[in-house]
C-alpha cells in the first residue's frame, strides 16, 4: 500500500469529479421527500428529518432489504412531472455545489408511469430538471471567466431483473398481457420493451438517454434472461451497464460482460470472491484472476460505491476491507461513485475521501481515478465533443492540483 500523502478536503472538494452510478430515486433531498409526500398524501414513518434519519434513511443497516426498504416512499412520491423535475434539479445542483461535473442519473421509468404520465413525459421531466441546471451552471463566473469544466449529464434507463405486478402498474399490466408466460420470460420480455422504448425516446425526442442498466436481485435472476434487451441497445448503440457482483460472486460479472456486452460493471464488489463461483468452476482462484484481467484488458470500467457496499454487506467490515484496493492495485479502470446520496448519506467528496484515506491514494492515483470517470461515461455528445471536454477537464484537473501545491 501507498505511503499517505495529506489530500485535503478543499482539494478533493475543489478536483473535478463525476458520478457514474447515481439512482434518482435513492438520491432526494431529506426536507423534499418529505414536503412532496406532504403535497402528494404520502404517509412518511415521521415527520422530522431526524425521526427518517431514524427509522428509515439510517447510518448503518442490517441488511440489503432494510437498505432498499426506503425506496417505497421515494417512488410513491415521484408520481407527476413536478416531483421528478425538481427532484432531478436539485440533484444536478448537490453535485455541483461539490465539484461534480459530470453525472449520469439512473432511474427505472416504468416505476414512475401512470395513466397519463407516460414514458416520454417521464424522461422529459427528468431532462428538464437535469437542463436547468446546466444552463444556470454554464452561466456562472466559474465557468464564463474562470476556465471550469461545465456541468454535463446524461440519463440511465433501468431494467430489473425480477419484479411483481406491485412494482407499478405498468408492470402489472405487463404481467396480466403475459400471464400464460412463465414468470423469467415476463422478466425479458418487460427489459425488451424497456429497450425499445428507451431508444425510440432518444431518437424521436432527443433526450439524454445515454445507457441502459440492468438492477434487482442477482441470485436466481441472472443476466441471460435479459439478452434480447441487450440485443436491442446493442443493435441501436445505446451504451450498457449492469449491476453484478454487488450480491452474488464473479461469474455474474463475466455473464453482464460476455452475454449482455457491458461496457461496465455496476458495483463489481465480487469480482475478487472465489469462494462464491459456482461448482462449474474448477479452480476458484484462477477463474478470479483470469476474469480481473480479462476487466483490466477489456477496460471494462468498475462503478464503486464503498459506503452502498458497506451498509447492504456489513460482512466487508471496515473500509480498508472493501475490494476497491485490489482494483487499485492491479490497477483497473475504476470510478468512484454514490450508489444513493440519501439512503447512503454521502456525496461524492465523501467517497473520494474513505478511499484516499483507506488505500492511502497518491495523487496520480486520485488522478486516475477521476479522470476515469470522465474518460469511461457514456457521454451524450459525439466522439470528438467527449474528446475536448476530457481535455477540457484534464487540464482544470491539473490546475487544481498546482494550485494547493501537488505537481
Amino acid at each position: 500500500m501507498h505511503t499517505p500523502v495529506p489530500l485535503s478536503d478543499a482539494l478533493l472538494r475543489a478536483l473535478p469529479k463525476t458520478d457514474l452510478h447515481l439512482h434518482l430515486d435513492g438520491s432526494l433531498r431529506l426536507p423534499t421527500l418529505m414536503e412532496l409526500a406532504r403535497e402528494r398524501g404520502v404517509a412518511l414513518p415521521s415527520t422530522t428529518v431526524e425521526g427518517l434519519t431514524e427509522l428509515v434513511f439510517k447510518p448503518r443497516y442490517d441488511s440489503l432489504i432494510e437498505y432498499l426498504h426506503g425506496f417505497a416512499y421515494t417512488c410513491a412520491v415521484l408520481v407527476d412531472p413536478e416531483a421528478l423535475e425538481r427532484t432531478a434539479y436539485e440533484l444536478a445542483w448537490d453535485n455541483i455545489d461539490e465539484g461534480v461535473r459530470y453525472i449520469e442519473v439512473r432511474f427505472a421509468p416504468q416505476l414512475h408511469m401512470h395513466q397519463g404520465f407516460s414514458f416520454d413525459e417521464v424522461l422529459a421531466a427528468v431532462d428538464r430538471g437535469l437542463a436547468r441546471a446546466r444552463r444556470e451552471h454554464e452561466a456562472s463566473d466559474g465557468v464564463r471567466d474562470g476556465g471550469e469544466p461545465p456541468f454535463r449529464f446524461g440519463i440511465i434507463v433501468c431494467a430489473m431483473r425480477m419484479f411483481t405486478p406491485g412494482f407499478s402498474p405498468w408492470y402489472a399490466q405487463l404481467c396480466g398481457v403475459l400471464q400464460e408466460a412463465r414468470s423469467r420470460q415476463v422478466f425479458g420480455i418487460a427489459s425488451l420493451e424497456l429497450a425499445r422504448a428507451a431508444v425510440s425516446c432518444r431518437d424521436r425526442l432527443g433526450i439524454p438517454i445515454v445507457g441502459f442498466d440492468l438492477a434487482g436481485q442477482e441470485d436466481g435472476y441472472p443476466a441471460h434472461d435479459h439478452v434480447e434487451a441487450y440485443d436491442w441497445c446493442h443493435r441501436h448503440f445505446l451504451k450498457r451497464t449492469v449491476h453484478a457482483g454487488e450480491a452474488y460472486g464473479p461469474e455474474s460479472i463475466f455473464e453482464a460482460i460476455t452475454r449482455l456486452h457491458a461496457d461496465r460493471i455496476g458495483h463489481g464488489y465480487h469480482l475478487f470472491s472465489p469462494e462464491l463461483c459456482g461448482p462449474a468452476v474448477e479452480d476458484p482462484a484462477a477463474y478470479v484472476e483470469a476474469l480481473a484481467e480479462y476487466v483490466a484488458d477489456r477496460r471494462i470500467t468498475i462503478e464503486v460505491c464503498i459506503t452502498s457496499n458497506l451498509q447492504t454487506n456489513p460482512a466487508i467490515g471496515k473500509v480498508e476491507d472493501h475490494a476497491l484496493k485490489y482494483m487499485l492495485d492491479k490497477k483497473l479502470s475504476a470510478t468512484i461513485c454514490t450508489d444513493n446520496r440519501l439512503v447512503s448519506h454521502t456525496t461524492v467528496t465523501d467517497e473520494v475521501r474513505l478511499a484516499v484515506d483507506a488505500f492511502g491514494m497518491t495523487p496520480d492515483q486520485l488522478r486516475h481515478t477521476l479522470i476515469h470517470g470522465f474518460k469511461r461515461s457514456f457521454y451524450p455528445g459525439s466522439y470528438m465533443e467527449k474528446r475536448a471536454y476530457v481535455r477540457h477537464v484534464i487540464d482544470y484537473c491539473d490546475h487544481v492540483f498546482t494550485q494547493h501545491g501537488l505537481r
